[in-house]
């Protein structure tokens, strides 16, 4: 009896999902810990050494970054971006979402699959025209420029998730609403989102990552430096001081860069440059032709900056 006891409790601890765990953790992990030791080395070192401890460690980088640029002013534009974007896109998803699930017509069902639509349609693909409307609106170089992008960006999935979640939700809820004397707005704000916490979270955090990590629209709409987001100023800051040209000399940043970013670049100068040689002459390389329209992009946002 003690010992089937026993093997009962052994098996209540699930030894093999904990070894699992604690191995998916470690490889998880293991990104944030060559980060961290990374900043704590000369920058020599960390081309020659990337995955090892440090053989001299160093605190310049921080003193660096801390002293002689202004990511804190970076840090914060970016961190003003996410939360705007992400307060507007809740609170208009969610009045949305409420009004759409109440409302089954036709008109309403029109309405919920235009919203939808933008799910499926890249705005990348508007940046041009994006580019010149912040132009006429006077958005360029400030921050104001992106909260539109990225609010509409975010719209179609916070429609569509909470219009789903609310249309779960028990009409009791809102008869008994009702009969307290609550209008639609109270049992909104009573009611419907306390219990939509969990959906609100999950169009939070889906909408986050890409918010943050954008450097599209600030490299095209911002070219001021008191306004730039993070991304942007550490892509600028690389190209600055040439950690590019030493890392071509390092094996190892070499094998972990991406091989498509140096076919991009060179598909886009063979577009361009064949063109201006030879004229638009016969069919031509799809490949090409999509990455010189997206150096055509680029050069047109430039263009109308600087007008």
């Amino acid at each position: 009896m003690k010992k089937r006891t026993r093997s009962m409790r052994v098996m209540n601890l699930h030894i093999p999902y904990h070894i699992i765990m604690i191995i998916w953790s470690l490889i998880a992990m293991a990104p944030v810990w060559l980060l961290l030791i990374n900043t704590l080395k000369p920058k020599k070192e960390i081309y020659t050494n990337p995955f090892g401890l440090p053989r001299e460690w160093t605190l310049d980088n921080y003193r660096y970054i801390i002293s002689d640029n202004n990511f804190f002013s970076y840090f914060r534009n970016s961190f003003i971006v996410v939360v705007v974007s992400l307060a507007v896109i809740l609170l208009l998803g969610s009045l949305c979402a409420y009004a759409l699930a109440h409302w089954r017509t036709r008109t309403s069902r029109g309405v919920y699959f235009f919203i939808i639509v933008g799910m499926m349609l890249p705005i990348k693909i508007a940046t041009i025209r994006l580019l010149e409307i912040m132009k006429t609106l006077g958005l360029l170089n400030t921050l104001w420029s992106l909260f539109p992008v990225y609010i509409a960006m975010g719209l179609p999935v916070a429609v569509f998730i909470l219009t789903e979640f609310i249309r779960g939700l028990p009409g009791e809820l809102y008869e008994a609403g009702f009969m307290d004397g609550a209008g639609r707005f109270m049992i909104y704000r009573k009611i419907v989102l306390p219990l939509i916490r969990p959906a609100l979270a999950t169009v939070a955090i889906y909408n986050l990552v890409p918010i943050w990590n954008d450097l599209w629209f600030p490299l095209i709409f911002i070219n001021v430096e008191n306004q730039k987001t993070v991304l942007l100023a550490v892509t600028r800051l690389q190209g600055h001081h040439g950690l590019a040209q030493a890392a071509d000399h390092s094996v190892p940043v070499r094998a972990a860069r991406h091989p498509a970013v140096s076919d991009d670049v060179q598909a886009v100068r063979q577009g361009t440059d064949g063109r201006r040689r030879e004229g638009i002459k016969g069919k031509s390389d799809p490949a090409c032709d999509t990455k010189t329209k997206e150096a055509r992009v680029m050069n047109a946002g430039f263009e109308v900056r600087q007008e």
